[in-house]
């Protein structure tokens, strides 16, 4: 494939010699392709859309209702269509050479943020994984610390952790001591805390021991929590991180995982490094992204847990256009990006008191102060008339808050950049039913709807703050829970007409209908030849269509529910964890390929109503068509509800299995 290499250079210290630290490829062979293929999928779209909108304004009889409910959904479609199409106009691929980092760099502090919440869903195992991993980064141990929120207050997270430092120390360090801080809890009787397993060199007794100072520091937080006081969720206990922070390490970068996301390649921190270092991109570099990989993935990925789409095309594609948004865990992010744009001088600390809240300054020997100013900035009324969580640190405007704060980022004049090695520098531990993938999902379509309908929609807000390349980016993302109300349309309205003998597409042997078969076999001509040439086969394409339409019919349906109900005051605003404890009989069955709808009978409603209607209004109608034979006329429908029939095999399935069950 025919590629451009463009090349970044650092510049050492004694600017006598330049290192190139990464490189970039451009994928002209794929924006080639992409770029015709859009042109050819645009103008026939546009023929599509001419004929349905003409002939319901050229007075044909035809039932007004549902002609115009199924040409929203193909305007449902095509808006969603023209948006994607921003991922595919120029993508590119980086690499990077960290033996190129100069031995002698003075490399500056890193600090690693982990967040957990439940250990029941969470399993502490899991958290401890992450925590050793972030440990043993191959990162100057003296600039590197760690830190745990446990929004939980979990006494078993607590002593898992001082066994995995326990653990740690005699793989990689040697015994420190740890001081505890005691937090009051208003309403529970667990006690929250602020423990130190380990302090750096200024807490360390012994200071003539050279071995004390290379440990990272590691540091349990537990916020304090009220009823009365807004909790924040993950993007609470994020900012409480970065105020704690700044009072014991204060690394200028920071490394956000999930709680089960462990560190599978140590030298991560070096390679985001060889971007941060850059000293022609640094400036307005405000993270760099990892991708989300799984370590219990099976060979079929039914439920395409890999998300190909997303880290094979559309973050490699942002990346062409000023970088990809945060995933939500494996970035490396700059600290100075979280306090304004990178055109404005750093105003923390120096900002006021309503801005950054009464920050206490204090020597490096005064540790019982700097404990006490760290209870301070965990305290659940430290951000009152404040602008945490609005201007500065990760955004509360959103239940996915670094995907928020992502978009905020980029508005604000920054930039990012996506690397995807081929050893996976992050492993994490993915949903392996039905139940926690739909639960994930209603979360993220209520979220990001509820950013794509208030005053930061990319359209309007984000349009006028970045290219408009990257607002429809940003706008894809936001708005394709509407899927839900397209697919809903194309799963009701076509079955009924065609129990009814009512036509909704062209004649077979008509031109038009070429115009809809065209469509259609350009948009899966599309997504197959996008997997195949990513090293996927037939059977990852048809599970990724399969899932995506149940995805769409069912998470996102109830995302867009739950949005509503929030809206008219019917239900609070609440966090869902995803369930992380792994079933054995839940990984059997994932592992052989079966859904598993266990537990997932809400989800199941609309998939099951819409399964058993096309099957209904399959029979019956095709009972009309053999009485009126007008084959051509029906024959769209009926390759349509075939298709309906055989991505509901798995809803058809599960109904088998349960009434079998029910009757034994």
């Amino acid at each position: 494939m025919e590629t451009v290499a463009l090349a970044s250079s650092y510049d050492k210290e004694d600017m006598a010699s330049t290192k190139v630290l990464h490189s970039c490829t451009i994928l002209t062979r794929r924006i080639i392709t992409n770029r015709l293929h859009i042109l050819f999928h645009f103008t026939v779209t546009l023929l599509l859309l001419y004929y349905r909108i003409s002939h319901f304004f050229n007075g044909n009889r035809l039932p007004a209702l549902s002609w115009a409910l199924i040409t929203i959904s193909e305007l449902i479609f095509t808006f969603i269509w023209c948006l994607t199409q921003a991922f595919r106009w120029g993508p590119l691929s980086r690499t990077v050479s960290i033996d190129e980092i100069p031995a002698n760099m003075n490399l500056e502090g890193l600090d690693v943020f982990v967040c957990t919440a439940d250990p029941q869903k969470e399993p502490t195992m899991e958290v401890m994984n992450t925590i050793i991993s972030a440990l043993a980064l191959d990162y100057p141990p003296e600039k590197l610390a760690v830190y745990l929120s446990d929004d939980g207050g979990s006494y078993i997270t607590l002593y898992a952790l001082k066994e995995a430092f326990a653990f740690s120390k005699q793989a990689f360090f040697s015994l420190a001591k740890y001081e505890e801080l005691s937090i009051t809890d208003e309403f529970s009787a667990k006690k929250d805390e602020l423990e130190v397993i380990h302090g750096d060199t200024y807490m360390d007794d012994n200071e003539n021991d050279e071995e004390s100072t290379k440990m990272p520091l590691l540091v349990y937080v537990s916020r304090e929590r009220r009823p009365s006081k807004p909790h924040r969720f993950k993007a609470g206990a994020l900012n409480a991180l970065l105020r704690v922070s700044e009072k014991f390490s204060n690394g200028p970068y920071l490394l956000v995982l999930d709680c089960d996301m462990y560190c599978n390649d140590p030298t991560s921190a070096r390679q985001a490094m060889c971007f941060h270092l850059d000293p022609q991109m640094s400036p307005s570099l405000a993270f760099v992204q990892f991708p989300q990989m799984f370590y219990n993935i099976s060979k079929n990925d039914i439920y395409d847990n890999q998300a190909r789409s997303a880290y094979r095309i559309k973050w490699q594609g942002m990346d062409g256009i000023r970088g990809p948004s945060l995933s939500g865990t494996g970035f490396y992010l700059k600290r100075k990006a979280l306090y304004g744009s990178p055109n404005c001088e750093d105003k923390h600390p120096s900002e006021a008191q309503r801005t950054f809240g009464d920050l206490m300054k204090f020597s490096s020997g005064e540790e019982i102060a700097i404990l006490k100013e760290a209870k301070l900035l965990a305290s659940c009324d430290y951000e009152r008339n404040t602008k945490w969580g609005e201007e500065i640190g990760f955004s509360y405007e959103s239940l996915l808050e670094s995907t928020f704060t992502g978009y905020l980022l980029h508005c604000r004049g920054w930039t990012s950049v996506y690397l995807c090695p081929t050893r996976p520098c992050f492993l994490g531990c993915t949903t392996i039913d039905m139940k926690d993938a739909l639960v994930q999902l209603v979360k993220w379509s209520s979220g990001l709807l509820q950013i794509g309908l208030s005053r930061f929609s990319p359209l309007s807000y984000g349009v006028s703050r970045m290219s408009i390349l990257q607002s429809m980016c940003y706008g894809y993302f936001i708005y394709q829970p509407l899927y839900a109300i397209a697919f809903l349309i194309y799963g009701i309205i076509p079955q009924l007409c065609f129990l009814n003998g009512i036509p909704l597409y062209p004649k077979v042997l008509s031109s038009w209908f070429a115009v809809f078969s065209t469509v259609y076999l350009s948009a899966i001509g599309q997504q197959l030849h996008e997997v195949l040439s990513d090293g996927g086969t037939t059977l990852t394409w048809w599970n990724e269509q399969r899932i995506w339409v149940i995805k769409s019919v069912s998470g996102s349906c109830f995302g867009c529910l739950d949005l509503f109900m929030k809206w008219s005051g019917m239900k609070k605003t609440t966090f869902r964890l995803t369930n992380k404890a792994v079933d054995k009989d839940k990984l059997e069955k994932y592992e052989k390929g079966e859904f598993d709808f266990q537990g997932a009978t809400m989800f199941m409603i609309p998939l099951s109503a819409l399964a058993i209607l096309n099957m209904v209004c399959f029979i019956g109608g095709l009972g009309g068509i053999i009485l009126r034979r007008n084959y051509e006329e029906m024959f769209g429908q009926i390759f349509l509800s075939l298709f309906i029939m055989a991505l509901s095999y798995p809803m058809i399935q599960g109904l088998l299995k349960r009434s079998k069950k029910e009757k034994q």
